[in-house]
């Protein structure tokens, strides 16, 4: 009988355990609405280089046999820069103008007998086209001798050098970097399903990894018109202040300023479901629906439904329900 008691007492217990379990308010953590900035950006990645500057490569394939300039050094339109190895363009000048100086003076023996009336005119006019033929090729010879120099295309510094005395070199090869170590820009790319929302004169936010913690600014100051179909990108020009403590090759990651606002409502990630939020208010919760601004991982603008210093549920328990009661989790 004793027995019989302890075991239906025990079954109350288990009853009133599991009643009390299914009945309990859920725990739940919580947080305020903050107030802070939010900012809608285009992100892109580029590189720094001077607004003036080319590449300097040769115009024929050569062995290097002089370099003339050192980076850093300051050089003029026109000035040489290395001296690709002529011993073959010579030989072929000096031939070339052997056959021109034998065909003038061919020209010259042919006029003497036309006047004498000892040649025909058609001589004469062979002897004239093989002239200027034999002339034409000492010239293109000539300039080919001259391709041997590379020169500056333009005024500037030296900004880099790539080559040295014994290289083969060949046309798509970049010698010398030649241009003006200020003004600076970054040259960036951004992808085409954002190049519609990018606009001239926009404000820049960068990031290098030579300046950690650091953010720089610059200025949208170029659109190129026509994309890259094969990297499905547009190519972005963006200006940098004279003050710039960025240097030419450096890496950057750039957000292009869409919108920004200073005083949006937050709240952490955690706290929506869907594109809904539980406010708690005295010890219950309200669902309510929200129009969310711009989503980043550590905090969610609330353009709509919510204000600065109301409390929401973070990680709303899949069986939350709106006017339920909730407890704070310890």
């Amino acid at each position: 009988m004793r027995r019989r008691l302890v075991l239906i007492l025990l079954l109350v217990l288990a009853v009133g355990a599991s009643w009390f379990w299914w009945t309990m308010p859920p725990a739940v953590a919580i947080a305020m609405a903050t107030t802070g900035p939010a900012l809608r950006a285009v992100y892109a990645t580029g590189s720094v280089e001077p607004v003036h500057w080319a590449r300097v490569g040769p115009a024929i394939r050569a062995r290097v046999a002089e370099v003339m300039v050192e980076e850093g050094q300051r050089v003029t339109e026109g000035q040489p820069l290395a001296r690709l190895d002529d011993r073959e363009a010579r030989h072929r000048v000096e031939e070339a103008d052997a056959r021109a100086r034998f065909a003038d003076d061919e020209l010259a023996r042919i006029r003497t007998l036309v006047t004498r009336d000892i040649a025909s005119r058609s001589a004469l006019d062979r002897a004239e086209a093989e002239s200027r033929a034999v002339r034409a090729a000492a010239d293109a010879a000539r300039r080919r001798l001259d391709d041997t120099i590379v020169r500056a295309p333009a005024d500037g510094l030296v900004l880099r050098r790539d080559v040295e005395v014994g290289e083969v070199v060949d046309t798509p090869a970049s010698l010398f970097w030649i241009g003006e170590p200020s003004p600076l820009r970054v040259t960036a790319e951004v992808d085409e399903e954002d190049i519609a929302q990018v606009r001239e004169g926009q404000r820049v936010l960068l990031r290098a990894d030579a300046f950690p913690g650091q953010v720089l600014t610059a200025t949208v100051g170029q659109i190129t018109p026509k994309g890259d179909a094969t990297r499905k990108a547009y190519r972005v020009r963006l200006a940098l202040p004279d003050d710039t403590p960025l240097l030419i090759g450096m890496t950057v990651e750039a957000n292009i300023v869409l919108r920004q606002t200073d005083d949006a409502v937050l709240i952490p990630p955690a706290a929506l479901r869907g594109d809904s939020v539980f406010v708690v208010q005295r010890q219950m919760v309200e669902r309510r629906q929200v129009e969310l601004g711009v989503q980043g991982p550590r905090a969610v603008e609330v353009l709509r439904g919510l204000a600065t210093g109301e409390t929401v549920v973070l990680n709303p328990p899949a069986g939350l329900a709106d006017g339920q009661a909730i407890r704070l989790r310890p």
